[in-house]
């Protein structure tokens, strides 16, 4: 998956900078943002096989929406040129314990998955916003403080079949293409760091996922 994100981060720079031939300027913006993109790709790299041996996550008690803006140029490559992505943070978000590199690796993850649920291009919607559930979720006792991460897209959707099924193991819906690890190791990092992963979909409609990072009563 992340081998493919890097040749889509070459193509989609090499791409805008052929158009903009005439514009030195431009060119060599989009060779650093090619250049930039496969630096942090290689430290993804990384940072999956650390995940891959079971080691300790870099936990840092950081700012949500500091950690989704210092990686919006490489999401925008990521979702490559038929993919328009728009953020919508929102405020009063409280700080939680990140791995930052492999929370980027996730985000980029469900970038990944919601580009090839719109063949045809749209729109994805990368949100954040504070939440405070008064009942018992997942085991847990309530009330409990998150601050929520959220990829949205516009795409075909999924049954609710294939919704029961999507968090399993090599399942994919993506044929030969796909591994079916992708949100598998998405849920393995949000349950690392104590949070939860919250799926809902519809055919035709699009597909909304979240990422729930738990709050410490410092920061709630």
């Amino acid at each position: 998956m992340i081998s493919e994100t890097l040749l889509a981060i070459v193509d989609s720079g090499l791409r805008l900078a052929e158009r903009k031939a005439d514009q030195p300027e431009s060119v060599r913006a989009y060779i650093a943002a090619a250049r930039e993109g496969v630096e942090r790709g290689v430290e993804l790299i990384s940072q999956l096989l650390a995940f891959a041996n079971r080691r300790e996550l870099d936990l840092q008690m950081r700012d949500l929406n500091a950690c989704v803006s210092s990686s919006a140029p490489f999401l925008r490559y990521g979702a490559g040129p038929g993919v328009r992505l728009g953020f919508e943070l929102g405020s009063d978000i409280p700080s939680c314990l990140i791995d930052p590199t492999m929370l980027e690796a996730a985000v980029l993850n469900l970038v990944l998955n919601a580009r090839d649920a719109m063949p045809g291009g749209g729109e994805i919607s990368i949100g954040t916003e504070r939440l405070v559930e008064t009942d018992s979720v997942s085991g847990r006792p309530g009330p409990e403080t998150y601050a929520v991460l959220r990829v949205k897209d516009q795409g075909c959707g999924m049954t609710q079949d294939v919704l029961e099924k999507v968090l399993d193991p090599f399942f994919t819906t993506k044929g030969e293409d796909g591994t079916g690890m992708g949100l598998v190791q998405v849920r393995a990092f949000m349950q690392m760091v104590g949070g939860d992963l919250r799926i809902a979909s519809e055919p035709g409609t699009g597909t909304t996922v979240d990422l729930l990072f738990p709050c410490t009563d410092a920061t709630a």
